[in-house]
């Protein structure tokens, strides 16, 4: 199932406090209560079992989350443009005719008087367990923060206070940040930075900080735990990304034994 029919099916009574419930109870008496869990319209709800209400629970509040978090930038930036809100749909395949009720989060988050370190607080307990989904969170968040090519300086400490909430140190926020375009390009970005070790490192710590981060950020892991499909495409950029930079490196240092 897409991110949005769990939403749409499961939203009401999933969260009992905090901003997310907050957001949640804000939506309440609009689409969610003509869902049911398959999605289809005029149909009665049914009821989940408790392994499907956690994973709507978790869906929910990742997506949910994104929009808050985004929603709270754009306050910090003071404006919000076209190119974000069409990377935020992109990122996250948003159905037409659920746009009304993706600005209706989009606003009650960023009229809220919730500060984004709340939000943050209980998206972090939420996956406390789960540090890969935490950094695709912010991931995205970083991809719609640079989608105008310009990232603020309001938004980088903005995205480091968030990062440091999710259990993220400094030197783990700029190995996130060195991935994206804003550092460069994805094929131009520095491919040591991007598996956080030092140029100096070792082929083992290389080959190590690889193994780790291609470990976390497997599609296949977000598959077995029932994830939809845009969080597993999240996954797949990451590993990408990850992949391309061990690679660039091994031949970069194959080469220079070559010629030594």
């Amino acid at each position: 199932m897409s991110i949005w029919g769990k939403i749409l099916a499961s939203a009401a009574g999933l969260f009992a406090g905090g901003p997310l419930g907050a957001l949640l109870s804000g939506m309440a008496g609009h689409a969610v209560d003509i869902w049911s869990p398959c999605g289809a319209k005029d149909e009665p709800r049914k009821p989940m079992s408790h392994a499907e209400a956690e994973e709507a629970k978790q869906t929910v509040a990742f997506t949910i989350g994104v929009i808050a978090l985004a929603a709270k930038m754009a306050r910090a930036d003071g404006v919000v443009k076209r190119v974000e809100v069409d990377t935020f749909k992109r990122l996250f395949r948003v159905p037409a005719d659920e746009l009304a009720n993706v600005g209706r989060v989009f606003d009650l988050a960023r009229r809220d008087i919730h500060g984004f370190e709340e939000y943050a607080r209980q998206i972090a307990n939420l996956f406390e367990d789960r540090h890969a989904v935490l950094e695709e969170l912010l991931d995205s968040l970083l991809m719609i923060a640079e989608a105008d090519d310009e990232l603020h300086d309001t938004e980088v400490e903005y995205l480091r206070a968030v990062a440091v909430i999710f259990g993220f140190d400094e030197a783990e926020f700029r190995r996130i940040v060195a991935g994206h375009h804003l550092a460069g390009t994805p094929t131009g970005s520095d491919p040591y930075a991007v598996l956080g070790v030092p140029r100096h490192a070792d082929g083992a710590e290389i080959k190590a900080a690889h193994r780790a981060l291609a470990r976390e950020h497997h599609p296949d892991r977000l598959v077995a735990q029932g994830m939809p499909q845009e969080f597993i495409d999240l996954a797949t950029q990451k590993l990408a990304l990850v992949n391309a930079a061990y690679d660039r490196i091994r031949r970069e240092r194959e080469g220079a034994a070559a010629l030594s």
